[in-house]
């Protein structure tokens, strides 16, 4: 007769939450890791803890349950260094990585029973991720100068609000040319410059907005 342990449940019942709780906000702000993503992580490293003792065998047939929380940390690993992208000279996705790992290690302290620990952990995470967020954006300390390359609809109106984009979020335009296009598109090509964070908020508006066409930076 098959039967769960309601012990097994509530482990990955609050497993389940709390990683909600991170990926909802991975998810809030479109990242490679969303909420589903952080779920399944933290859901995935619950169960392999719960298993460690029951099929964690060592190679004399000594109780080992190390080995598999150590296979956990491994295999992370290797799926944290799969959101790291390197694109013109700038490391992006290292936030996106710490938080899968964490996710995981939270994971494994739902399936050891130590609820309080994976809380707490949690909301430190999140205090991280949300306030640390907007300290980092007030301190601007991250500036970078990036060159876009818009595509849109030939428009002095469009020209205007596309500009007005970068400045309403505190980018400093260092230079503009704007190209018409064959079949009524105009190629709007800027030097920007400014915090890390702010040029990432004015991506997300492009991709956004559904009268631009092209876009590269």
């Amino acid at each position: 007769m098959f039967f769960i342990d309601y012990q097994d449940v509530i482990k990955l019942g609050i497993a389940l939450v709390l990683g909600g709780i991170i990926g909802a906000e991975r998810e809030r702000y479109k990242k490679d890791a969303g909420l589903r993503t952080t779920i399944l992580i933290t859901l995935g490293s619950t169960i392999f803890t719960i298993l460690s003792p029951r099929v964690g065998l060592g190679s004399e047939g000594t109780l080992d349950i190390t080995r598999i929380a150590a296979g956990i940390v491994t295999g992370i690993g290797f799926l944290g260094a799969g959101v790291i992208m390197q694109e013109r000279g700038r490391v992006k996705g290292l936030t996106t990585a710490a938080t899968i790992w964490i996710s995981a290690a939270i994971g494994m302290a739902c399936g050891a029973g130590e609820f309080l620990l994976a809380a707490t952990v949690t909301l430190f995470t999140m205090i991280v991720l949300v306030l640390f967020s907007r300290f980092e954006d007030a301190l601007e300390i991250s500036i970078e100068e990036r060159t876009y390359e818009i595509t849109s609809k030939l428009s002095w109106e469009k020209y205007k609000e596309i500009k007005s984009l970068f400045k309403s979020y505190g980018l400093t335009i260092n230079k503009s040319k704007q190209e018409k296009k064959a079949g009524g598109d105009m190629v709007l090509t800027l030097e920007v410059s400014g915090p890390s964070k702010k040029h990432d908020k004015v991506v997300q508006k492009i991709l956004a907005d559904k009268e631009i066409k092209e876009y590269w930076f």
